[in-house]
């Protein structure tokens, strides 16, 4: 470095001595063909010099507009980038707000399924309970229908099973007596052997308060005809109509009247020929169809409260 300036404090010294050259040789300009009286080994290398820094300025040059372009593309770049991480950070923020607020519905929404589940299992607790109260006092009312159902079996062994039948059916007692057992043909009157039957039923109703009583009246479809020597009864019976509802009503009054059964358990209907047993085209069939029914029921009332509630 410290030999490239004397160099050209030599140079420069020797220009200001000749006043009638050319001052100055700039980059690029040719060396003068002619030989002056200063022209000589020490001129030659200054301008040798000069050459060599001219071409290094433009080295220079070409290297500082090199790194301009790449300055501006770098510049350019940094802007485009800049630019498109502005972009991809709004993005994030609006995925990220979205995530936000998707998360937020989700767990609203699984909050208030989780509501719901509770709801209903809560519910479902509530309905087993009332199943299994219903299922307890179901199963309270077949027991005592069984106990009924064997009391009365008990009352009237002593009766044929062509006179009565006891059976017991979705948890009610139903005796069957036979007309013959009861009734002569045509009567309403309760003969003597059907008054041992209804006392025997009777001893047990009065045992049992908590039931009820249906008396039901059953013909057959032979049309009512008045008998001769019991014209009386036409009077009063005009049809099987009349002669099923009679005949169950007789029972009743004989049950609450002689044998003191409770009035409010026990009520009378009459069926008429339209609900047989049997088939009515025979008369074993007939026979069977001309009955009376006493249906009894173990009160349902803690049942229907049950499936009212």
């Amino acid at each position: 470095m410290n030999q490239k300036l004397i160099t050209v404090s030599l140079l420069a010294s020797t220009l200001l001595l000749v006043p009638a050259c050319k001052s100055v040789y700039k980059c690029g300009d040719p060396v003068p063909a002619k030989k002056s009286i200063f022209w000589g080994k020490r001129l030659k290398s200054v301008i040798e010099e000069r050459d060599m820094l001219c071409n290094r300025i433009s080295e220079d040059e070409a290297d500082i507009d090199s790194l301009i372009r790449d300055t501006v593309r770098l510049h350019n770049t940094l802007v485009a980038k800049e630019k498109s991480l502005d972009s991809l950070t709004a993005l994030y923020n609006e995925l990220n707000d979205s995530k936000l607020s998707d998360a937020e519905k989700y767990n609203k929404a699984l909050k208030q399924k989780s509501d719901e589940i509770a709801a209903k299992e809560k519910q479902l607790a509530e309905r087993e309970k009332a199943l299994k109260e219903l299922q307890d006092a179901l199963s309270k009312k077949e027991a005592a229908a069984n106990s009924l159902n064997d009391a009365i079996k008990k009352a009237l062994r002593g009766f044929n099973s062509d006179e009565l039948q006891v059976t017991e059916k979705d948890g009610k007692v139903y005796v069957s007596l036979s007309n013959k057992l009861l009734f002569a043909s045509g009567s309403v009157t309760v003969n003597q052997k059907g008054h041992d039957a209804l006392k025997a039923l009777a001893d047990v109703m009065n045992k049992n308060t908590n039931i009820d009583i249906e008396v039901e009246g059953h013909t057959d479809n032979v049309p009512f005809r008045v008998k001769p020597g019991n014209e009386s009864a036409g009077i009063l019976v005009k049809d099987n109509w009349d002669l099923s509802v009679m005949r169950a009503t007789s029972i009743v009054k004989i049950l609450t009247d002689e044998y003191k059964v409770d009035p409010k358990q026990v009520h009378a209907s009459g069926r008429g020929e339209f609900f047989p047993k049997a088939d009515n085209a025979t008369e074993e069939g007939r026979s069977a169809n001309r009955r009376t029914e006493i249906i009894l029921s173990p009160k349902i009332d803690e049942v229907l409260n049950l499936i009212k509630n």
